[in-house]
């Protein structure tokens, strides 16, 4: 049994005022990609976690999102926390397009299923959302409107699905605490998900301070013949949007000869 984690792009994310609890409200459209990673399962007697894959390198075997979702679904049903996993890493860590909440999702769902329970994605909600905020909207999955901490999900309809898109990531790890702390704190005003061509990534700039070579992949994409570039979440991958699937491989392939360090996949928005 096995279950697909897609990587989640923003295509926009506006941050507004700072919130009692020390967060920021944010505005953010969320999509996914058929790019991906994959959990599978097998029974066992107790829970283990093995990753593999060209990125495995970068998770490891330790406690990560997938065995705490698969803990906290456990304790939430009253069933034995037996399982054992099986993640194939391709998503990029620290990269801005969550990896690990589609991780997390992805065993809610699976163990969902595996262990029986059949519960509607609204049960499971509450485990995402204290598992982190990307984790609910990795849930649903869809394109999808986030606001209050990224937690407040309204589905929208933008005619996105089936767009080519080309992700970009110049292998520098950026995290998201930094790049926040980094953000001038100026609320230049809400997110119209209607209007998400002419929004904005308020945390690129930030995100540019701390790893410039940002600033080099997106002149890169630029280049090309894209109908949008921008900068995913809180960095460092960027993505470029297409008119065909024969443009933005094209652009793919004269990134990875231009910049062979660069990781660069080629995919469309689901």
């Amino acid at each position: 049994m096995i279950e697909t984690a897609a990587a989640k792009v923003n295509l926009a994310l506006h941050l507004r005022r700072r919130r009692g609890d020390g967060y920021h409200d944010l505005e953010t459209l969320f999509v996914f990609t058929d790019f991906s990673d994959t959990l599978g399962v097998k029974a066992a007697d107790g829970l283990r976690l093995v990753v593999v894959g060209p990125l495995a390198a970068a998770v490891g075997d330790g406690d990560n999102l997938v065995l705490r979702a698969a803990r906290a679904l456990a304790a939430a049903a009253g069933v034995p926390a037996t399982a054992a996993l099986t993640l194939d890493k391709h998503i990029p860590v620290a990269a801005g397009l969550g990896g690990g909440s589609a991780d997390a999702a992805a065993a809610l769902r699976l163990l969902n299923r595996f262990w029986g329970l059949d519960w509607p994605l609204a049960r499971l909600m509450p485990i995402a959302a204290a598992l982190g905020a990307d984790v609910p909207a990795c849930l649903v999955g869809g394109t999808v409107f986030g606001s209050g901490r990224g937690e407040v999900l309204t589905p929208v309809a933008i005619g996105v699905a089936g767009t080519p898109i080309l992700l970009v990531n110049p292998c520098v790890a950026v995290p998201t605490g930094p790049v926040f702390a980094g953000w001038d704190r100026i609320d230049r005003g809400p997110l119209d998900p209607a209007a998400w061509r002419t929004a904005r990534n308020d945390l690129a700039l930030a995100a540019v301070a701390i790893a410039p070579v940002i600033d080099d992949v997106l002149a890169a994409l630029a280049k090309t013949e894209a109908t949008l570039v921008r900068m995913s979440g809180s960095g460092a991958t960027c993505f470029a949007l297409y008119a065909d699937i024969v443009t933005r491989d094209s652009a793919a392939s004269t990134i990875g000869t231009d910049h062979p360090g660069w990781w660069v996949a080629p995919t469309s928005i689901i």
